[in-house]
């Protein structure tokens, strides 16, 4: 079969490599589609702790059973839940895998979908509604993060958004938040690329290369300050503005991981009676709400710009990695 291989630092090929085996308790799935995402470009330039060269990278996805499903036929149509969790530590055994405490995932810790082939747990696969497109199912997996974020976060339909980072997660969350009955939402976001995406998909935007960001907050919600600030930038000149442009008692989501520990404005969250809360992944009720999504808001697709063959598999990541209006980059198996 033929894989997009992570060999080290920087470096991809397409190359052949054998159809995985089945094994006892997971299937194999012919890949559909498989997206680009930020871990995925993590492991690309080297800087991943677990990946380890050489790695067919790759978790979010859709495909078809090929083999190996004890109920679903052969070409039925999936996507899955590529979370790798223990079953015996205190979060598994009380419901919160999730959080496992040795929580791994598939493309990282084992080989992904950038393959015509891949292997994934059979509790984790989930079948497709006739109403999903398979390309769009291949989107579930970071819809399923916003909408983790969403209800870990308690969103209230009708407060205001702030949303730093206008990338595939950030997106995500904004559209997930609208769906939900935000109506007053605000994404930061340097890329004026991708600023022209965020226009077209109906969002005020704000560059803070050429904005001030906590004015333009301020005027928009009145003076006040935005009811929640969601973190899905992960950079670490967005902290200070966290605190900054949050409403006295308003609500902070960190999303996004960090790579190196940032300094907070501890002080500031105390004056203003700050809820700052923290989010990981996703849970098995949360991927089945990003199907309900999906199946219904048809505009989540546009957050896919590019969908690329199998030989184009430098092209995709060096899209991501330099000056583009690239948000979702998607290869196609089919």
């Amino acid at each position: 079969m033929k894989a997009i291989i992570y060999e080290g630092a920087n470096t991809v090929s397409v190359s052949e490599k054998e159809i995985p085996e089945i094994r006892e308790g997971w299937a194999l799935i012919k890949t559909s589609h498989v997206g680009i995402c930020g871990t995925d470009l993590n492991i690309f330039a080297g800087a991943h702790p677990r990946a380890t060269a050489p790695l067919v990278m790759g978790h979010e996805f859709s495909g078809y059973i090929a083999a190996g499903h004890p109920t679903l036929q052969e070409g039925t149509r999936v996507t899955v839940n590529p979370l790798l969790t223990c079953g015996t530590c205190t979060p598994c055994v009380t419901g919160q895998s999730h959080v496992c405490e040795t929580l791994k995932l598939v493309g990282i810790d084992c080989d992904g979908a950038m393959a015509e082939y891949v292997l994934a747990p059979i509790d984790r696969i989930l079948p497709l509604s006739a109403d999903l497109s398979i390309k769009l199912a291949a989107l579930m997996e970071p819809v399923a993060v916003a909408v983790h974020a969403a209800r870990q976060g308690v969103y209230i339909p009708g407060d205001s958004v702030v949303v730093f980072g206008g990338g595939t997660i950030g997106l995500c969350v904004a559209m997930t938040l609208k769906c939900y009955g935000a109506t007053n939402i605000m994404i930061v976001e340097p890329n004026q690329l991708r600023i022209k995406k965020i226009e077209e998909l109906g969002f005020k935007t704000i560059n803070p290369l050429t904005d001030n960001v906590k004015e333009k907050i301020l005027k928009n919600t009145h003076g006040v300050g935005a009811d929640f600030v969601i973190d899905c930038a992960g950079h670490p000149s967005v902290v200070p503005q966290l605190t900054e442009t949050v409403k006295v008692r308003g609500k902070i989501i960190i999303v996004a991981a960090y790579k190196k520990p940032p300094e907070v404005n501890l002080l500031q969250g105390m004056f203003k009676e700050l809820n700052m809360s923290f989010v990981r992944v996703y849970t098995q009720k949360d991927f089945q709400l990003a199907q309900d999504l999906l199946e219904t808001e048809p505009a989540f697709e546009k957050i896919i710009t590019h969908v690329l063959s199998v030989e184009e598999a430098q092209n995709g990541f060096d899209l991501l990695t330099n000056a583009s209006d690239a948000i979702k980059v998607m290869y196609c198996f089919d």
